[in-house]
C-alpha cells in the first residue's frame, strides 16, 4: 500500500473501519499515490482521496463494467496477460460492451469524466490496489459485486504482483483464519471441497475415524431458513451475537427463542446470550489461548497465552474437547500446537508451518507447502510465469442489478448502514467504554432532506421500513446526498437497526442486504424516546 501507485477503497470506509491500514494508505498518498475512494457517503476516507466517486447504493457493478468498457476502448488491457493467464475474455468483453458512460453516469449517478478518469488511472498505474469491505458484499448479489473487481484486477495484470492486488479489508481479527481453518459450510481446512474430491474426503475420514457425508452445511441465511420451517432445531452459537447482528431483527429474535436448545460459547453475555438454554464462559482469544492467527496477508503467526482466563471462564478448545467427551469422543485434550500438527497433515497449503518455523520467522505466509518452502508472498504470483501454473484466472460475466428493495411515495429514503470509528459491529466489544468520540446512534440524514422535514440537529425521528419502525435524534451530515439515510448496529440495545433492513441475501454466499433498503422519515413532535420500537402494519 505504501509503494504502490493508484489506491481504490470501494465501499470500504477504512478512515473509521481500518484505521490502522489507513496510516499505510496515508503514506502512499503521501508518496504520490493517487486515491480513489467509491462510496455513497463522502467518508472520512475520501476525504483524502484524488477523487470521490460517489455511486448510488448498489451500482457497482455498472461502475466496474464502464470503467473496463473505457479501458477496453482505450487500448489499455493487458492484451499479453490476458492471452497467457486468463479465460472467458470474449463473453467478458461483450458483457460490458453496453456499459457505456452515459449509461453508467445513469445508473450510478457519478460523472462520466470522473469515470473515464477512474478508470485510465487504474489501468495506466504500474501498480495498483482495490480494497473492499462490506459496502461490496453486503448485498444480494455480494459475490457478483467482488467478480466485477477481480475482473478489473485480470483486464490490467493488476493481480501477482508487488504492489498490485485485489484485497478484502478484513472485518475483526482472524476472519481469514476461520476461513483456512474450515469454519465455512462449504470447505475443510485449506480450502478442500470434500464433496468433489474423493481422494479430500477418504483423507479427513482417515484421519478422524467417521464418514463425511458428501454435502455441505448451511451458511447463515440457510439456518435461520431452517428455523422458520422447522428443519433446524438446536444451535450453537461461538463468538457471535446474531440476535442483534442479523437482518430483520424481529424475525431473527422470534426464531432463536424458538429452538428447543441454543448453546452460547462467549466472552460477554450478549443479548444472543440472554435467549440461550446454556451459556459457556469462554476465553478471549488474543491473550487467554495458545494457537495461530492469519491476517490479510495470508501470514500466519502465533498467538501466545499472557493470562489465564478470569472465573469459571475456559479455553474455547477445551470446552468444544469437553463437549466431544460427553457425546462419546474422547480427544484426550490436545495441546493447540496439536491440533495445528493435525491441520498441516490435513491441509497442504500449511503444511511447512511448524511452530517452530512460525516462531522463528515471525510467521509465513500460506501456502507453504513443506518445511523448505518460504512461503508465498504473491498469492497470484503463478500467473505470471510462462507458462502459466495452475488453470488460468476466469474472468466472469456479471450484470448490474440495482437493490432488492426500491423506493416509492412511502419509503422514500434509501437507508444504508455501517460502523463508525469507535464503536464495533453491535457494541457488545465496545460498549462498556467510554471514548470522547461517541455520540450513540442517530438517524444521519442529508441537510437537503432535513430542511425537507423541518428537522434540526438532535430533533427525533420515527423511521420506518416495510418491517418495523424506530426513534432515534437526528444528526444532520454534510457527507450524504439528498435521498440516502445512514446508521450503524452498534447500539442495538438502545436503537434496533435491524428491526429496519431487509433480510435478503445472496444466493452464492448467504450475505444479506444491509446496505439497502427503503424508508420514510417522520419528525416526531411529542419525543416518545429514542429506540422505540413497533411494527408496521405492512411489515413482511
Amino acid at each position: 500500500m505504501e509503494e504502490t501507485d493508484a489506491i481504490f477503497l470501494w465501499g470500504a470506509n477504512a478512515r473509521d473501519n481500518h484505521p490502522i491500514f489507513f496510516h499505510h494508505v496515508l503514506k502512499g498518498v503521501h508518496r504520490g499515490a493517487k486515491l480513489f475512494v467509491v462510496d455513497p457517503r463522502r467518508t472520512s476516507s475520501a476525504q483524502w482521496a484524488d477523487d470521490w466517486l460517489g455511486l448510488n447504493v448498489g451500482s457497482d457493478i455498472a461502475l466496474a463494467n464502464a470503467m473496463a468498457r473505457e479501458i477496453i476502448h482505450a487500448g489499455l488491457a493487458n492484451e499479453a496477460f490476458i492471452k497467457r493467464a486468463t479465460i472467458g475474455f470474449e463473453a467478458y468483453r461483450a458483457c460490458v460492451e453496453h456499459y457505456t458512460l452515459d449509461y453508467a453516469e445513469r445508473e450510478t449517478g457519478v460523472p462520466a469524466d470522473v469515470i473515464r478518469r477512474a478508470a485510465f488511472t487504474y489501468a495506466r498505474a504500474d501498480r495498483a490496489v482495490i480494497c473492499w469491505t462490506l459496502g461490496i458484499t453486503e448485498h444480494h448479489n455480494a459475490v457478483d459485486n467482488v467478480l466485477a473487481l477481480i475482473n478489473l484486477g485480470l483486464l490490467t495484470g493488476h493481480v501477482g504482483r508487488y504492489g498490485s492486488g485485489l484485497n478484502p479489508l478484513r472485518g475483526q481479527n482472524n476472519v481469514q483464519g476461520g476461513g483456512d481453518m474450515g469454519a465455512i459450510p462449504n470447505r475443510l481446512a485449506g480450502f478442500q471441497d470434500w464433496t468433489k474430491d474423493v481422494a479430500v474426503r477418504e483423507k479427513f475420514e482417515k484421519a478422524w475415524g467417521v464418514p463425511l457425508k458428501p454435502e455441505y452445511g448451511m451458511n447463515l441465511t440457510q439456518m435461520f431458513d431452517g428455523m422458520e420451517t422447522g428443519a433446524l432445531r438446536s444451535l450453537y452459537v461461538i463468538g457471535e451475537n446474531p440476535a442483534q447482528s442479523e437482518a430483520d431483527q424481529n424475525r431473527t429474535e422470534h426464531l432463536l427463542g424458538g429452538l428447543d436448545h441454543l448453546v452460547v460459547q462467549d466472552i460477554f453475555l450478549t443479548q444472543t446470550a440472554e435467549l440461550a438454554h446454556v451459556v459457556l464462559p469462554a476465553s478471549s482469544s488474543w491473550c487467554e489461548t495458545e494457537g495461530t492467527v492469519t491476517n490479510s496477508e495470508r501470514r500466519v503467526q502465533r498467538v501466545r497465552k499472557a493470562l489465564d482466563p478470569p472465573g469459571n471462564a475456559r479455553d474455547d478448545m477445551w470446552i468444544i474437547g469437553q463437549i466431544a467427551k460427553r457425546l462419546g469422543v474422547d480427544w484426550h485434550d490436545p495441546s493447540a500446537k496439536d491440533v495445528w500438527n493435525e491441520v498441516r497433515s490435513l491441509a497442504p497449503m500449511v503444511a511447512g508451518m511448524s511452530y517452530e518455523r512460525l516462531e522463528k520467522e515471525g510467521g509465513l505466509h500460506w501456502p507453504c507447502y513443506d518445511e523448505q518452502h518460504p512461503g508465498e508472498e504473491f498469492l497470484h504470483s503463478r500467473l505470471w510465469k510462462d507458462p502459466i501454473e495452475g488453470s488460468p484466472a476466469p474472468f466472469s460475466v456479471v450484470e448490474h442489478d440495482p437493490p432488492v428493495e426500491r423506493t416509492d411515495r412511502e419509503y422514500p429514503l434509501v437507508l444504508t448502514t455501517g460502523r463508525r470509528l469507535d464503536s464495533f459491529n453491535t457494541g457488545v466489544q465496545t460498549g462498556g467504554y467510554t471514548s470522547p468520540l461517541r455520540k450513540g446512534e442517530s438517524l444521519d440524514i442529508s441537510p437537503e432532506d432535513a430542511t425537507r422535514l423541518g428537522l434540526m440537529e438532535g430533533d427525533p425521528v420515527r423511521v420506518t421500513s416495510r418491517r418495523g419502525s424506530l426513534v432515534a435524534p437526528t444528526h444532520i451530515d454534510p457527507s450524504l446526498r439528498a435521498g440516502l439515510v445512514f446508521m450503524t448496529l452498534h447500539f442495538q440495545d438502545k436503537v434496533k437497526t435491524n428491526v429496519l433492513t431487509i433480510d435478503v441475501s445472496d444466493p452464492k454466499s448467504g450475505t444479506a442486504e444491509f446496505k439497502a433498503c427503503a424508508v420514510r422519515v417522520d419528525p416526531v413532535r411529542a419525543h416518545h424516546g429514542a429506540g422505540v420500537v413497533t411494527h408496521s402494519p405492512d411489515a413482511t
